[in-house]
């Protein structure tokens, strides 16, 4: 008896069970059951005892001692090995290198504290790896502050990689809250994290021109913006040997006393953009014209104001519109709270409201909504009243949608294009802030107290967004991202609001990819990646018989994923 598949035209074959036998030279045959019905492990199963083979169940042949996600930690892993992470970090394999490894992969699929990640990378197969299964919390410790001390060193490798003479570095500085007293890094400043009253620690990004981390600089929380920069440009000159250089900063940053400071730095270019009350300056001197964007949406203007730098003059009309609406919002706001307290004074008829209880009430809401340089405001005792500054609000809107970018490359060397193309690049760094903060690798809260410890975690954190930018870049084709962002930097208009390319608007419309398959954030592709387990198994037939690794079998996504990851 055999199995045969047959034909069937247009419709699935036919699987028949059949009988053969021989009449002298001729072969006879006859179907002794239909199996097309069957499922087709069991028409598997009944060919091989067809053909004799021994059939054992399966929980009788071997038995699965334990079984380990590994995809998640392949694909991860796999990607550092590729970047030559690990050498960077160290030339030699050693003990505190394969900690330091260990903490970066498990900051992208597990980040928590560092005694956490000592037990959870257990959960996987990173620990056994790398060797680092026995590695406790003072370990870690004392890795962190090894790690520390190579970090100069490691900063200037990635660098030689990523950035060029001539070429563009991106700065920006943000601040993550602290919650603890004994860190002396922790001091009240500006916290971005919008946590007010709660103490908070700065840090410094530099990154290349695609947003890839270059170098992390840590400072105390109340440490301000501008004062960051001359380490920046010192790092760049003496560290990283660079002797020509464009560094990219907000208006927050390189302010006019930064920009002089820049200039004593031969070999080292700029781009930021001007205060709002720098613009009006141009406005009212009349070196800025609405005339000027009748025909095109930037123009390149000069000013005795700012001399040795070029300034490059930008309107978006969509943005002004954002801004009056913004803007009419705030003072409608301001208004209906200025109107309730009105009505509060008038109802105190038997214990009016003093001057200075209403000014504290006011001042709240004038803290609130920030435009009351736009009113007029009377406050006397049981009275309050106000009337807007229609000119303030006309002169400030006649600005609207306009922004300027100043630089001191000349034109030469960048295009007035180009220069507004790199500083809009700024939203890369912002990018990495978004990702180290909260989206995947979430560098707060930070569970450490010494500063050296506290260092050397922001530096493994921009360690692993390193590896995380590579992953995205390579995986784009399953995530929910636009494959011809990068390109369309360098080409679209650089003022005009950006829009997505058609195969973006396609993805997010079938959310498949072109292949039909699904489309994933980063981290559930991670967590698809992490149901490719690695089963350690023993065959129950043979005592005393050594284990075997078998993985499971990947899925197309899986089978794709590390295929785009090339690991």
């Amino acid at each position: 008896m055999y199995i045969e598949s047959v034909p069937n035209r247009n419709s699935p074959p036919a699987i028949l069970l059949r009988e053969a036998w021989r009449d002298g030279k001729k072969t006879g045959k006859r179907t002794l059951a239909n199996l097309t019905h069957w499922p087709q492990d069991q028409i598997e199963a009944f060919r091989r005892l067809l053909r004799g083979d021994k059939m054992v169940p399966v929980d009788e042949a071997f038995a699965i001692k334990r079984s380990l996600p590994h995809g998640h930690v392949a694909a991860v892993l796999g990607t550092i090995r590729k970047l030559g992470l690990d050498r960077l970090i160290a030339a030699k394999r050693s003990r505190e290198r394969d900690v330091v490894v260990a903490l970066v992969v498990e900051r992208i699929l597990h980040p928590g504290s560092k005694l956490a990640s000592t037990r959870t990378w257990r959960s996987s197969t990173l620990a056994e790896e790398l060797g680092v299964v026995e590695v406790d919390v003072d370990e870690v410790y004392s890795t962190l502050e090894w790690l520390l001390r190579g970090q100069r060193r490691i900063e200037k490798k990635v660098a030689s990689r990523l950035l060029s003479e001539g070429g563009v570095a991106l700065y920006d500085l943000s601040s993550s809250s602290y919650y603890g007293r004994k860190c002396p890094l922790a001091r009240l400043g500006k916290n971005r994290d919008g946590k007010k009253g709660v103490a908070c620690i700065a840090y410094g990004l530099l990154t290349d021109r695609d947003g890839r981390p270059v170098s992390i600089d840590v400072y105390p929380g109340n440490t301000g913006d501008p004062s960051t920069v001359v380490d920046q440009v010192e790092k760049l000159k003496d560290r990283f040997k660079l002797s020509r250089v464009v560094l990219v900063g907000d208006r927050g940053m390189l302010t006019e006393t930064q920009i002089d400071n820049l200039r004593k730095y031969p070999g080292v270019g700029w781009i930021s953009a001007l205060r709002s009350s720098q613009i009006r300056a141009l406005v009212d001197s009349g070196a800025l014209q609405m005339s000027l964007f009748d025909e095109k949406n930037l123009a390149e203007i000069s000013s005795l104001d700012h001399p040795d730098e070029r300034l490059v003059a930008c309107f978006n009309p969509l943005l002004a519109d954002e801004r009056r609406r913004k803007r009419q919002d705030l003072l409608q706001a301001t208004e209906d709270s200025l109107i309730r307290i009105a009505a509060q004074v008038r109802r105190r008829t038997k214990k009016p409201l003093l001057k200075d209880e209403i000014g504290v009430k006011v001042g709240k809401v004038i803290n609130r909504y920030k435009v009351g340089k736009h009113f007029t405001l009377k406050i006397k005792d049981n009275h309050l009243s106000w009337q807007r500054r229609e000119d303030a609000i006309g002169r400030e809107s006649a600005l609207d949608g306009i922004y300027v970018i100043r630089t001191s490359e000349p034109g030469k060397r960048l295009l007035a294009e180009d220069a507004v193309r790199d500083y809009k690049r700024l939203t890369l760094v912002e990018k990495a802030f978004r990702c180290l903060k909260s989206i995947d690798l979430r560098v707060r809260p930070i569970w450490l107290r010494q500063e050296h410890h506290v260092r050397a975690h922001f530096f493994l954190c921009m360690l692993a967004y390193f590896v995380e930018w590579h992953m995205r870049q390579a995986l784009a084709p399953l995530l929910f991202h636009d494959e011809e962002l990068e390109e369309a930097r360098d080409h679209r208009d650089p003022v005009a609001p950006a829009k997505p390319s058609a195969s973006a608007q396609k993805k997010k419309l079938t959310r498949q990819t072109g292949d039909g398959l699904p489309l994933n954030s980063f981290s559930d592709l991670l967590t698809e990646l992490s149901t490719l387990c690695r089963n350690d198994c023993q065959m129950k037939s043979i005592d005393g018989s050594p284990t075997f690794a078998m993985l499971t079998e990947p899925t197309t996504l899986q089978a794709r994923a590390l295929d785009l990851l090339g690991v």
